[in-house]
């Protein structure tokens, strides 16, 4: 049995926990990115957390949930973890260096019981400031490894349709520098795609025929046309809202992430969020999943189930005592 949501943002309450004793994190460390400034740290408090109830008796579950790490712009700190006593192991995973789950185990629910876990997590986030200078920032020749994959298609970032290969042409074609050329790319997606909310992901060449989308869309086709360009761009996921970001490599061959916020207030190169990032990329392989996914959703398996199970998923935002 697999229960699976679609959205990472989903936010589902749990009842308020007492906090245990703070505990370290231990994510995956990132390079910093010296070119993007970072400035106004603010830590916000997010509790993350599944809950599962059994009408009936069911054995080997394992429920997925993603989690923050650790970024150049992001700092993740596990203040405390409270689990009912039918909870088994913790622990955590990182899958293609772009997101990280939390997996909790049950090994028994018997008809009635219910299980659940919240882990209290404190992120702190800065502020990304554009860089100064942007003249000497050019496509990479060869980029690393990790990098060449956010230049391949991805699930609804169709980079070989017709029309977004003569966009990433024709594009920015006047422009001095690649910085400038990318930014023509990124204005074009914001004055032809009205935003409109929509329920399901429908991509960059859905986002092209229709001329709307939201933010999903909007990051979809900004992306296609950098990758069919030639520049490596990926999406980042926050609760409730994503955005992309590009790559370009600085007069020395370093190699540099920059964001940019496709619907929402204008903001080329910077990123006025503090939101926690939850996952950068969007081409993933789960083990124990076959399918290629465009984002890493929940999951709840099961062995065995007399009667499907009743899950509950919990992102939240709380306050931390003292702070303003």
């Amino acid at each position: 049995m697999i229960l699976a949501s679609r959205r990472t943002a989903l936010i589902t309450l749990l009842p308020a926990l007492l906090l245990a004793t703070p505990l370290s994190a231990q994510p995956d460390q990132q390079p910093a990115a010296p070119r993007a400034e970072l400035s106004q740290p603010m830590t916000q408090r997010w509790m993350i957390g599944i809950r599962v109830t059994s009408p009936g008796t069911a054995t080997g579950i394992l429920g997925a949930t993603t989690v923050p790490m650790v970024w150049p712009e992001q700092q993740v700190k596990i203040v405390a973890t409270e689990k009912s006593p039918q909870i088994g192991t913790i622990r955590y995973r990182t899958v293609s260096a772009g997101v990280r789950q939390m997996l909790v185990s049950i090994g028994r629910l018997n008809p009635g019981e219910t299980a659940q876990v919240v882990v209290t997590f404190d992120v702190t986030r800065s502020l990304i400031s554009a860089p100064a200078t942007t003249a000497d920032l050019i496509i990479p020749k060869a980029a690393p490894a990790a990098v060449r994959r956010f230049l391949s298609v991805s699930p609804g970032i169709e980079i070989g349709d017709e029309r977004i290969l003569q966009l990433a042409q024709q594009l920015g074609a006047g422009e001095a520098n690649e910085w400038q050329r990318i930014e023509k790319i990124y204005d074009w997606v914001r004055d032809n795609i009205e935003y409109e909310f929509d329920k399901e992901l429908r991509g960059a060449v859905a986002a092209l025929q229709a001329g709307k989308g939201d933010c999903e869309e909007l990051t979809s086709l900004f992306i296609a046309i950098c990758r069919a360009r030639g520049v490596p761009a990926r999406s980042v996921w926050i609760p409730g809202h994503c955005y992309p970001e590009f790559y370009l490599e600085d007069g020395s061959g370093k190699g540099h992430w920059f964001p940019c916020q496709a619907a929402g207030t204008r903001a080329f190169g910077s990123m006025p969020e503090y939101r926690p990032v939850l996952q950068k990329g969007d081409s993933f392989r789960v083990p124990g999943n076959p399918r290629l996914q465009r984002y890493v959703s929940e999951t709840l398996k099961a062995k065995s189930v007399t009667a499907p199970l009743q899950v509950k998923f919990a992102r939240l935002q709380v306050e931390i005592a003292g702070q303003e």
